[in-house]
Formats: C-alpha cells, sequence, structure tokens
C-alpha cells in the first residue's frame, strides 16, 4: 500500500479517512488534524499559553507533543493521582517527557493534598466508587492549579474514542443537561474557571497510539485498574463493532451532533451561572462545592479507616 500523499510504502492505514501513510507524513497529518481542530473550534491562538492535562497516557502526551511542534506555549499539569504502581509509573512518564524536551511541568501529588486525596484513600473511606471521586478531585485540581497560575485556557487528551462513548452513554440515558454541555470548547461562567478544550475530538485513540510511537513517546500502556468494567469501556466496546462494520461511524456520530443537536440542547438547558464555594472560593452550584464536601467526608471518616486496619 502507498502513502496517499507522497506515494511512497505507507506504514499506517486509516479506514476511516480511506487514506495511508508513511511515517513523516503521518505525523505531518496527525498535527494538522490538531491544528485544524484548534483553528476551527477557535480554541486558543500561539498568543495564549495553554495549561495541558498530561496523565502519562498517549492522547495526553502526544497532544503535547503535537502542540508544542506546532508552535503553541504550553505548561504540564500532572496530578499523582495514588492508584498504586499505576500512578507511580505514569508519573515518571510525563515527568520524563517534560523533562527530556525542557518543558515546564507542574505535578501535584493528590496523596499530599488535604487529608491524603489519593484516589484509593477517598474511595475507601466514602464508599464512592473511584472513578466518581477521581473526576470530582480531577475536576477541582484542574480548575484551581489553572486559576492560581493564571492560564485561562486548559487542553485535555480527551479523543474521538472517549467523545463517542461520552455521547451515546448521554443519548441512551437522555442526559439533556450533560448533552447541552458536550463540546470540544466549554467556555467559562465564573471567573476562576478557564476555557476547557479538546484539541483531539476528532482523532481516534488509534490514532494518537500510531503517533506516539512513530514520534518515540514512552507512555503508560495500562488501562488505569480502577475502569474495569467501567460503562464507558462498554459504550466503546459496542462503538467499536460498529466502526469494523462501518467505517467512520464514531466521526459521523460525533460531528453531526456537534452540527445539528447540541445547539439546541444547549439553548434548552442553558445553566444557571455557579456561585462561588464558600470553603475553596472555587466555583459551586452550592454554598460549598462538591470538592469541598467529599475533603470534608474524607477528614471525617478516615480516621476510623486507618484505625480498623490497624
Amino acid at each position: 500500500m502507498k502513502c496517499t500523499r507522497c506515494r511512497e510504502r505507507a506504514e499506517v492505514h486509516l479506514r476511516q479517512h480511506n487514506s495511508a501513510f508513511c511515517r513523516p507524513c503521518y505525523v505531518g497529518f496527525f498535527q494538522r488534524q490538531v491544528e485544524r481542530a484548534v483553528h476551527k473550534e477557535r480554541m486558543f491562538t500561539k498568543d495564549d499559553e495553554v495549561l495541558v492535562a498530561a496523565s502519562g497516557g498517549k492522547d495526553s502526551l502526544a497532544l503535547w507533543d503535537a502542540l508544542i511542534a506546532l508552535g503553541y506555549r504550553t505548561t504540564g499539569l500532572h496530578l499523582g493521582l495514588g492508584i498504586g504502581e499505576y500512578s507511580i509509573s505514569s508519573t515518571e512518564k510525563t515527568q520524563r517527557f517534560a523533562r527530556e524536551r525542557n518543558l515546564r511541568l507542574i505535578t501535584v501529588p493528590l496523596a499530599e493534598e488535604g487529608p491524603g486525596l489519593a484516589i484509593s484513600t477517598v474511595a475507601s473511606a466514602t464508599n464512592r466508587k473511584p472513578c466518581a471521586a477521581c473526576g470530582t478531585v480531577k475536576r477541582h485540581y484542574f480548575d484551581r492549579i489553572a486559576a492560581e497560575h493564571g492560564f485561562a485556557i486548559l487542553a485535555t487528551g480527551h479523543n474521538l474514542d472517549d467523545e463517542a462513548a461520552r455521547l451515546l452513554g448521554n443519548v441512551l440515558h437522555w442526559q439533556r443537561e450533560h448533552l447541552g454541555k458536550q463540546s470540544p470548547v466549554l467556555q467559562p461562567n465564573h471567573e476562576k474557571f478557564a476555557r476547557k478544550v479538546k484539541p483531539l475530538f476528532r482523532i481516534s485513540e488509534y490514532e494518537s497510539a500510531v503517533y506516539a510511537f512513530m514520534r518515540g513517546i514512552d507512555y503508560v500502556v495500562d488501562e488505569c485498574p480502577n475502569s474495569i468494567g467501567a460503562t464507558q469501556l462498554l459504550y466503546k466496546d459496542v462503538l467499536n463493532r460498529l466502526e469494523a462494520a462501518m467505517p467512520g461511524t464514531k466521526l459521523t456520530f460525533v460531528q453531526e451532533f456537534l452540527r445539528t443537536g447540541q445547539p439546541a440542547f444547549a439553548i434548552a438547558e442553558a445553566a444557571t451561572p455557579p456561585q462561588t464555594c464558600a470553603r475553596c472560593g472555587m466555583p459551586s452550584f452550592g454554598d460549598v462545592c462538591s470538592f469541598c464536601r467529599l475533603v470534608a467526608e474524607v477528614d471525617h471518616k478516615r480516621p476510623r479507616v486507618v484505625s480498623a486496619g490497624n
């Protein structure tokens, strides 16, 4: 098979794009896809400094690499989630990525925050599912670090597979408020919110993995151990089967929703702007935000969990 662009021997075939690429052409293709998303969706410009949420996985590191190659100014943000060896490896690979490229990286070890906010600790102390606890904690620290360091833009590595699975779940349960907010750009509605953007929203998980491999990016290959049995993985499996039979299904599903469905839901489900949390000063939809309520619960229950284990 020959490269669609230069006619040299192709190394990767993208059925959803009906294209094949050699290594140099694929790297350029991937980076153009990122730049196209940034420009078309008006995510940010080269005058902005972008805070990139870097987990240590292929998507976030591929995104960070592409933004640097395209000439954008970036700083990485890594949260040490405290999920055993998985988190240790994630932190090591993120720090090595930044160090080898002389990039600025902000690292927050959650086990050292507050009463100790490692995800395993929070889930155990509050009887919450780890993924639910993780989402609450991560959202808070993404917003807080961006606000404290003066970043107006926060970029995450959510890819096409993530967005399609999220959309399928929201449609199956008709989560109208979530459907109204599902967009590659979430504009801030509070002074302490950054604009949240997803430059990989049109790029599949497979494409990110190929780019990371071709660029020699060392990333965490294993899935988070807490994701086993997650509903999101079931949605991804269903979508992968459809994609195998009908290439381009995921991209069409997401793009057509954003073009025709999301604007209607956004108008119908216009949200009330958040208040300010009385405890931490971050945005909240009550007097006290969900993160502070979670911390208070951990602080209250953790001594009993510790003593019970002794």
